[in-house]
């Protein structure tokens, strides 16, 4: 029952941490594109922005994120495997992404590019991965204990 209590309490701890930095992210991290794709951005020029401090500020959101995030992933599932296979993921989705995001943000000029460069931000400062995640590791527990 304990050990019950513990991990909803940890669950819970993790998706408040997400809401934390969800709720105070322009208060945390550099971030002059926020503002940018709340307005219609179509047809104007991206703010200016200090590149490195960007992509610095985006890797420390994704890395705030993916900290709760394993945090949810081992209170639902409490197996090092999977652990440790989220954090691999984490990991590859932050260099390629980070790599990506930071070529698009040299060489975009014009506006059709902005819809590209909106997800693959949002996929970076959000916990979308967790959000995939969950799922795939309890269909994939589901179907191991059937075999």
């Amino acid at each position: 029952m304990r050990i019950k209590v513990a991990r909803i309490g940890l669950a819970l701890l993790g998706f408040l941490g997400l809401a934390f930095i969800r709720f105070c992210e322009s208060e945390l991290f550099y971030d002059p594109l926020l503002a940018f794709f709340k307005t219609a951005y179509q047809g104007k020029a991206l703010p200016d922005l200090v590149l490195g401090k960007y992509l610095i500020h985006v890797a420390l959101r994704f890395g705030a994120n993916m900290i709760f995030s394993l945090l949810i992933i081992w209170a639902f599932f409490k197996d090092n495997g999977i652990l440790r296979v989220t954090l691999v993921l984490y990991c590859l989705c932050l260099v390629i992404l980070i790599v990506v995001l930071g070529i698009m943000l040299v060489n975009i000029t014009d506006g059709q590019s902005y819809l590209s460069l909106f997800y693959i931000r949002r996929f970076l400062i959000q916990p979308l991965l967790l959000f995939l995640l969950i799922p795939a590791f309890y269909y994939y527990l589901k179907t191991q204990t059937k075999s």
